[in-house]
């Protein structure tokens, strides 16, 4: 359970085997958090780390009490990594950050001045990245284009693990897959305010990226799942039983061209593959339409049964 929100920041970093980025990480964060004067919990989330990385944090936490980690029984992902920092945390203001030096904790300040300006999501934009553009930085971008495009919010740079997060836009927000780069969509979806900063992005120095090609695979799946919930979470029937009408006009469709080829060119229905096409697209619609009925009820007893509502209140007078 989450304790209760103090006025204080809480960066979030997930790790997994960086034992030679730990404490230069630590000795940058710290320099910085401190100038700021303001008060501060660092939790480091270790994801299962099969090096020295655990070793190194046990010392820097003992001596340093905002300095803090919690680690894994094994490798969950990132997402689970900062579901389980923010379940964790403090602080009002959620910062995650990645621990392998390549974000600048000198951006810290300024999505903190924008977070004071009104706005409830700041991302950080790898304006100038220094990743291999063929391997990373052009599946980004084309993902970039597809989720803002498909999220409905306009970002240059949502891989970029750097934000900044008022912790009441995320305290009904629960992640899984590779879902938390989709945070902002999520966030604009119940009003948040989001907003963009360019950031530093630093050449990796030690160790190796943990991601490859086949993280765009499951992008793109959670995509699906995320533009779903979005416009089709409360009235499920829409998707299905759309699909379904369409199915069984495509079997009118083929149903009509079948007895079309009968009558006016003689192709017996036995010569054509459209009667059974006719059949098959009927039988697949009316089954959409009733998963649709059964969603539908699903839906209504996820909501009635936690008694969870289906609306956020901004702001009241009563």
């Amino acid at each position: 359970m989450a304790k209760q929100a103090k006025e204080i920041i809480s960066v979030l970093i997930p790790v997994f085997n960086e034992e030679e980025n730990i404490s230069p990480l630590c000795e940058k964060l710290t320099s910085v958090l401190n100038r700021m004067g303001k008060d501060y919990e660092v939790i480091f989330i270790d994801d299962g780390s099969s090096d020295e990385t655990l070793s190194l944090l046990r010392p820097i936490c003992k001596k340093d009490p905002r300095i803090k980690f919690v680690s894994f029984s094994r490798n969950f992902g990132q997402t689970s990594a900062l579901t389980a920092g923010i379940d964790l945390s403090k602080g009002k203001i959620i910062i995650p950050m990645d621990g392998d030096l390549q974000n600048d904790p000198e951006d810290i300040p300024r999505l903190l001045q924008k977070i004071e300006e009104g706005y409830d999501v700041v991302s950080g934009w790898r304006k100038d990245r220094k990743d291999p553009f063929l391997k990373r930085r052009l599946p980004s971008l084309i993902a970039n284009r597809i989720i803002s495009f498909m999220g409905g919010v306009r970002l240059h740079d949502y891989g970029c693990t750097l934000k900044a997060y008022r912790r009441d836009i995320l305290k009904n927000i629960r992640l899984y897959g590779e879902m938390h780069r989709f945070i902002p969509v999520y966030a604009k979806w119940v009003g948040a305010r989001v907003s963009e900063v360019p950031v530093n992005h630093l050449p990796r120095k030690f160790g190796s990226s943990k991601y490859g090609v086949n993280r765009v695979f499951k992008v793109i799946l959670d995509l699906m799942v995320v533009k779903f919930l979005l416009s089709y979470s409360q009235k499920p029937i829409y998707v299905f039983g759309g699909m379904g009408f369409l199915m069984i006009f495509g079997a009118i469709l083929s149903g009509g061209y079948a007895i079309y080829l009968k009558i006016f060119r003689g192709v017996s229905f036995i010569l054509t593959p459209m009667p059974i096409l006719s059949v098959f697209l009927v039988v697949l619609g009316f089954l959409s339409i009733l998963m649709g009925f059964l969603a539908e009820v699903l839906i209504r007893t996820y909501y009635e049964s936690q008694r969870k509502p289906t609306y956020q209140i901004k702001e009241m007078l009563f």
